[in-house]
C-alpha cells in the first residue's frame, strides 16, 4: 500500500514541474540557472532523482519470495555482510553513507545472497532514518523467509551531521534489530555479532 501511494505521488509531478523545482532552488541559493555550467543541471538532478529513489518503485519483499529448499538440511546461521548503500535522510535530504549487515537463522529454505543486498538497496533508496531503515529490512527478511530468528545491523554516517549543524566528521551511527532467536538468544545474537566483527569495524 505505502509503496502505491508513493507511485501515485510520483505520477503527479511531471519531469517540468521537477526541473522547475530545481531552477528555484538553484535562484534560491544565489545562482543563475541559465548560466552555462547550470544550463542542464536541473534535467540532470532529476535524473539523479530517479535513481537515488527508485526503492518507491520496487517491492523488496518481491526479491525473497524466490527461495531454494535444497540445502541438505542446513539450519546454521547465514551472514552478509559490508553491504554498502546510499540513502538520504528524509530531515534534510542530505546522503546517508553506510553499509548493512544481515543474518538470519533458516528453517527450511535460503535466499540467494544477492536477494539480501537488494532488499537493502529497495529500502535504502527511498528517504530514510536509519532507525527506520533497519527495522524495514529486518521486517521484510523475517516476513518472506520466517526463520528461527533475523539479525540487522547498520552502520552510517549521516551527511546532515557532518556537513552542517555541528561538522562533526568522523562520527557514525550503529543501529541494529533483532527478531526471534537473534533477540531471545544471548549467545545467537554473540555469534551474530562476532560474525560481522562489529566491534572491530566500529572501532577502527
Amino acid at each position: 500500500m505505502y509503496k502505491n501511494v508513493k507511485r501515485a505521488v510520483r505520477r503527479k509531478v511531471s519531469r517540468t514541474a521537477a526541473e522547475s523545482a530545481v531552477r528555484t532552488l538553484l535562484l534560491w541559493a544565489g545562482e543563475d540557472p541559465e548560466r552555462e555550467g547550470l544550463r542542464d543541471t536541473p534535467k540532470r538532478v532529476v535524473k539523479a532523482y530517479g535513481d537515488w529513489f527508485s526503492g518507491y518503485d520496487t517491492d523488496p519483499g518481491e526479491y525473497m519470495r524466490r527461495t531454494f529448499e535444497e540445502v541438505d538440511g542446513y539450519d546454521e546461521m547465514v551472514v552478509l555482510r559490508d553491504i554498502n548503500f546510499e540513502s538520504f535522510c528524509e530531515h534534510h535530504m542530505a546522503p546517508i553513507i553506510g553499509r548493512a549487515h544481515v543474518g538470519y537463522l533458516p528453517t527450511d529454505r535460503v535466499v540467494g545472497i544477492s536477494k539480501l543486498a537488494r532488499v537493502v538497496d529497495g529500502y535504502a533508496r527511498r528517504f530514510q532514518v536509519q532507525e527506520k531503515l533497519t527495522a524495514q529490512i529486518a521486517a521484510c527478511i523475517n516476513d518472506v523467509l520466517q526463520p528461527r530468528g533475523v539479525g540487522v545491523v547498520i552502520d552510517a554516517v549521516h551527511q546532515c551531521m557532518t556537513t552542517r549543524g555541528v561538522h562533526k566528521r568522523g562520527v557514525s551511527m550503529v543501529t541494529s534489530k533483532m527478531l526471534g532467536t537473534f533477540r531471545e538468544d544471548p549467545s545467537t545474537r554473540a555469534e551474530f555479532l562476532r560474525f560481522i566483527d562489529i566491534e572491530r569495524k566500529v572501532g577502527g
